[in-house]
């Protein structure tokens, strides 16, 4: 196993030096200060994703990840900072760096075959983190999708990621960053966004790594051991797959969206379990539709085990609230009728019970969509098949 690690972080760093499908671009700064970027085209039209650097590398270490992007239909441009790699102007004249991300946005959106409304940015160390999350907040309407790595962002980042509530967002952080307190920046980052389609990636070590320096200043000082930024690459060989997996999902399958995640979703999922949460949970929902009609504020499968926890407790009116709230959420889930079909049997609603179970059965039949938001497999699409059939055949009795 260790020799297959070792391995693929040398094939991922031969990869980062010898980036394929890809060209350097000169552009020019607002003020005139010439910045070096890559550019990899994707096969056909598609997105784009601008990638931004941590403080201590340049834009060669997202090389990689911007291959594999582009290789999936993103067209992807890395940029060296202001003052960093290949670019002029003076180090740490972060004043001119919104402009400095602006230009190679620009430059990315005017590419033949870029969709210039769905863009997604990823950013790693604080510099990347804190300038991806200010572009996102400069441009509302074109950017669909963050990754953000091993980074922070000032108040103004903080309040934004609070206020963008429908806003996908990837957070990626690992207890051994060698630039503490980089973990509680990031816990920090994840708990101010309120989007329920959030997602982390933590990953955990036995203890946190010691507080030597900043990663704002001499990067002699601190030993890369693979916790910071796109270092992490090559401690898990998976994470750039993940990255490529969550911008296919929120750039080209539902752009824009994810699928909400039980943490994120925690405070409403907490809610939904309080006396009168029900009717609060969906009146959340409602409002949340009023701005997007795909809005899901919680994952479907959490929800299920909720309801099915009130109904083997005996709660069968609260567990037919909660059946029906997540219909109301999912109303394409063969799954989620099925759920309600038994509970109303349970309850002595037969018609409804009947009702529900033949809508069910019907919708495995056409199979125009998938049994549920988290499932479609034959072995459990027969299981629910199953129950509907029993549950149908009880209520006509």
């Amino acid at each position: 196993m260790k020799f297959l690690l070792l391995t693929l972080a040398f094939s991922f760093v031969a990869f980062a030096q010898s980036p394929p499908a890809s060209r350097s671009v000169d552009l020019k700064a607002a003020d005139g200060t010439p910045l070096k970027a890559t550019y990899f085209a994707a096969p056909k039209p598609g997105p784009g994703v601008l990638l931004l650097h941590q403080s201590n590398r340049d834009r060669k270490s997202w090389y990689g990840e911007a291959a594999q992007l582009a290789a999936a239909g993103f067209n992807t441009v890395t940029l060296d900072m202001r003052g960093s790699g290949e670019s002029g102007g003076k180090r740490g004249d972060f004043k001119r760096m919104p402009e400095d991300v602006d230009t190679a946005l620009e430059f990315l959106m005017s590419q033949p075959g870029v969709d210039r409304q769905v863009i997604g940015l990823g950013g790693a160390g604080w510099l990347g983190v804190t300038y991806s999350v200010e572009a996102a907040r400069r441009h509302p309407k074109d950017i669909k999708s963050l990754v953000l790595m091993s980074g922070e962002t000032g108040r103004d980042g903080l309040q934004f990621l609070h206020q963008a509530a429908q806003l996908p967002e990837l957070f990626v952080f690992s207890d051994e960053d060698e630039y503490p307190p980089t973990q509680d920046a990031m816990k920090l980052l994840y708990l101010s966004a309120s989007s329920p389609s959030k997602k982390l990636v933590h990953y955990s070590a036995a203890e946190d790594a010691p507080w030597r320096w900043y990663e704002t200043s001499d990067a002699a000082r601190v030993p890369a051991h693979g916790g910071h930024g796109t270092d992490v690459f090559q401690v898990h060989p998976e994470l750039p797959g993940i990255i490529v997996q969550w911008f296919v999902t929120t750039l080209i399958k539902t752009p824009g969206h994810a699928p909400a995640d039980s943490l994120a979703a925690a405070a409403l999922l907490n809610q939904l379990q309080n006396p009168g949460g029900a009717v609060e949970v969906k009146q959340q929902l409602v409002e949340a539709r009023k701005t997007d009609p795909q809005a899901q504020l919680w994952p479907e499968v959490a929800v299920d085990i909720i309801g099915e926890d009130y109904q083997r407790v005996g709660d069968i009116k609260a567990a037919i609230e909660i059946f029906k709230l997540n219909l109301l959420a999912y109303p394409d889930s063969a799954d989620a009728h099925s759920n309600l079909a038994d509970a109303y049997l349970a309850d002595g609603q037969k018609d409804l019970a009947r009702q529900c179970a033949e809508k069910a059965l019907a919708m495995l039949d056409s199979h125009r969509a998938p049994l549920s938001s988290w499932s479609d497999t034959e072995e459990r699409r027969g299981e629910i098949r199953h129950s509907a059939e029993q549950t149908l055949a009880q209520a006509t009795k």
